[in-house]
């Protein structure tokens, strides 16, 4: 079995995020679905001090946000690290407005995809 990926804390403290055991209640599924999931590049977790968490933007409910998993393919294609993408799921985008993952939230996961895909050239 491959080591799940995690990225070192490149995000603020405040940036909310949850435990894997609680995606995991939340999605429904059992730990190790959630492990597939960051290997997979669903979902992506990162390193805090308090162990391995997924930020609690990544999900709606019971579902993982519409349009995260094909972005983090496109930006993990394009040669970026998931520290990178991370950093730039959560920059402020003036041309969004806001950032790609409120945008992905708000189901503009289009214009989300294109930025990525041009950033990844």
């Amino acid at each position: 079995m491959s080591e799940t990926p995690v990225a070192s804390a490149v995000l603020s403290d405040a940036v909310p995020a949850l435990p894997v055991a609680e995606v995991a209640a939340q999605l429904e599924v059992p730990v190790s679905r959630v492990h597939q999931l960051i290997r997979d590049g669903h979902l992506l977790a990162v390193k805090r001090s308090d162990g391995l968490v997924v930020p609690s933007d990544f999900l709606d409910g019971t579902v993982v946000v519409k349009g995260l998993p094909g972005t983090v393919t496109v930006l993990r294609d394009g040669g970026f690290t998931d520290e990178e993408i991370l950093r730039w799921l959560f920059a402020e985008d003036g041309s969004l407005p806001g950032t790609p993952i409120a945008a992905l939230r708000s189901n503009r996961g289009r214009e989300v995809k294109r930025r990525a895909q041009a950033m990844a050239i």
